[in-house]
């Protein structure tokens, strides 16, 4: 059976005046799985998240968004969705703990269940030490932690985040992943922006890359690196003479990508460790002297180099 549906969108378009930020795009987000939207800077994510979101109108184009229309039925929308912006929506003048309060109440529920669900977020979220900071004396990665606390004092059905871990360290950054991961095995839906090429590859089930308000290149991790390419061989010759030397000796035995800049060549090697052996051996009997030899499976930067190459020209 195919999965239910979360996000759709056809032909979603914004404009402002002659700039087209997001044009015609087309998603679908299954439920219960995590979707990253990367892309340059400028490439339309934070637009598409704030139409997904109701926060602005599209220009064309429809969408739905856990079975209902942003811009008809926002009030259905937003009582499912919650979003974290790129920016905390924070009252400064309130410590952390205030703050969720406050965002609890808001939701409708009593002060002690409100306090219940702060204290579970404090904890979730590691924010005990902060808890009784104004926000106005917290860092930027306090800050953070205590923004995506407040999207979760009632879970939704979409969790929308715009760049979640922009500013927190790597300890912080790996508790964010976790609590994400916990989610999304309690039912939630995970929708995320990311300028970070390792927080997508590590966490979402498929990636959505973007340039230009366009969709260039869609599906898992493992789909967008294997377009680029098999594994390769990188061969690291100490200078540029022991380079021509290599190149010279190698030449018609293997296809050879030289790379004068960084004094290598790359041969594929789609069989991995096998190929990885017949290439030392080569190399050995080349007796030109090497700083490195090393196989390398494409990572998600070169896929992103390479699908979005053109357009950044």
């Amino acid at each position: 059976m195919t999965a239910p549906l979360a996000v759709t969108t056809h032909g979603l378009t914004r404009r402002y005046g002659d700039v087209v930020a997001v044009d015609g795009l087309d998603l679908e987000v299954a439920a219960q799985t995590v979707v990253a939207l990367l892309g340059p800077n400028g490439a339309g994510k934070t637009t598409t998240v704030r139409m997904l979101a109701t926060l602005e109108a599209p220009s064309a184009g429809t969408a739905r968004v856990c079975g209902f229309d942003p811009v008809s039925q926002g009030d259905e929308v937003r009582r499912r969705i919650s979003l974290t912006g790129q920016f905390a929506a924070l009252e400064d003048n309130l410590t952390a703990r205030e703050n969720l309060v406050l965002m609890a109440r808001l939701r409708g529920f009593r002060r002690a269940t409100a306090l219940r669900i702060v204290g579970e977020l404090v904890d979730r979220l590691d924010l005990g030490e902060v808890r009784d900071t104004l926000i106005k004396n917290l860092s930027g990665g306090q800050r953070r932690r205590v923004d995506l606390a407040a999207s979760l004092v009632v879970q939704p059905e979409l969790l929308v985040l715009d760049e979640p871990t922009t500013g927190l360290d790597p300890r912080s950054r790996q508790m964010v992943w976790s609590t994400m991961r916990d989610l999304v095995a309690a039912g939630v839906t995970l929708l995320l922006t990311t300028q970070y090429l390792e927080e997508a590859d590590v966490l979402a089930d498929r990636i959505v890359l973007l340039d230009h308000g366009r969709v260039v290149a869609t599906g898992t991790p493992t789909d967008l690196k294997s377009r680029i390419g098999e594994q390769r061989v990188d061969v690291v010759a100490v200078d540029t003479a022991a380079l021509d030397q290599l190149v010279a000796a190698l030449d018609g035995a293997f296809e050879l990508q030289v790379l004068r800049e960084r004094r290598s060549v790359s041969i594929p090697a789609p069989g991995g460790s096998a190929d990885l052996a017949h290439i030392a051996a080569a190399l050995r009997a080349t007796g030109v002297p090497l700083d490195e030899v090393a196989l390398r499976r494409p990572t998600l930067d070169d896929a992103f180099l390479a699908l979005t190459a053109g357009t950044a020209a």
